[in-house]
């Protein structure tokens, strides 16, 4: 799952940034408005910390934007504490949750989470499809009520087609959405990625349609 954190506070960006990825997500920083509304325009995030106080171009300014332009990831906005004008106004806009500052990054985490859930017509902190559990809050995929041992990429892959589930999605949004974009990687990685998953969950879980891409569940 891929989350862009736009916010121009260093120290909160580096500690939101590494709290995504120990939780499994490929997080990306913008400090700038100006490039964090060409980001969010550009390219396809799950999910998406804005920081209302950006230089160069605002945060509800890039909301708007975005929304005006069609661009539905969800949004999760950052807000001083006592600025509930801006919170009504950044709610009004078309965010879809926020947290006053100071906050507990473990609470973000845990609001993205959520948000990347629901945006997917998932509610709980489960989801089930081909026999499977994935279980947001422990990071794990379970059979039988048992864990399965993945590998963090396995994992990601195998959280990100669930969470996608019944929907065919091409090796190009995967590589998008499981690797940073600075991230060396074989050309094959994929494909590789898969039939290591495959082994690991059985024949019929992940599934392909020829020319398009891979699903779990049944397609749409």
């Amino acid at each position: 799952m891929r989350i862009l954190v736009a916010e121009d506070d260093r120290r909160i960006a580096e500690s939101l940034s590494n709290a995504l990825s120990i939780a499994g997500f490929v997080a990306e920083t913008e400090s700038d408005g100006e490039s964090a509304w060409f980001r969010g325009d550009s390219e396809n995030f799950d999910a998406v910390i804005l920081d209302l106080g950006l230089p160069t171009l605002d945060g509800l300014t890039i909301l708007k934007r975005w929304r005006k332009a069609g661009r539905n990831h969800p949004v999760l906005i950052l807000t001083a504490r006592g600025n509930w004008d801006e919170r009504v106004e950044g709610i009004e806009s078309g965010a879809d949750d926020y947290v006053g500052k100071p906050f507990r990054i473990e609470e973000v985490v845990a609001r993205v989470k959520a948000l990347i859930r629901r945006a997917a017509g998932n509610p709980g902190p489960r989801i089930e499809a081909a026999g499977l559990t994935l279980d947001t809050r422990s990071m794990q995929v379970l059979r039988d009520g048992s864990p399965l041992k993945l590998t963090p990429q396995e994992f990601k892959l195998v959280a990100y087609l669930m969470h996608q589930r019944g929907r065919v999605v091409s090796q190009l949004e995967i590589t998008e959405h499981l690797y940073a974009q600075d991230f060396e990687r074989e050309s094959n990685s994929i494909e590789v990625l898969v039939g290591r998953l495959r082994r690991k969950l059985g024949e019929g879980v992940v599934q392909t349609r020829r020319g398009f891409g891979y699903f779990i569940g049944e397609a749409d």
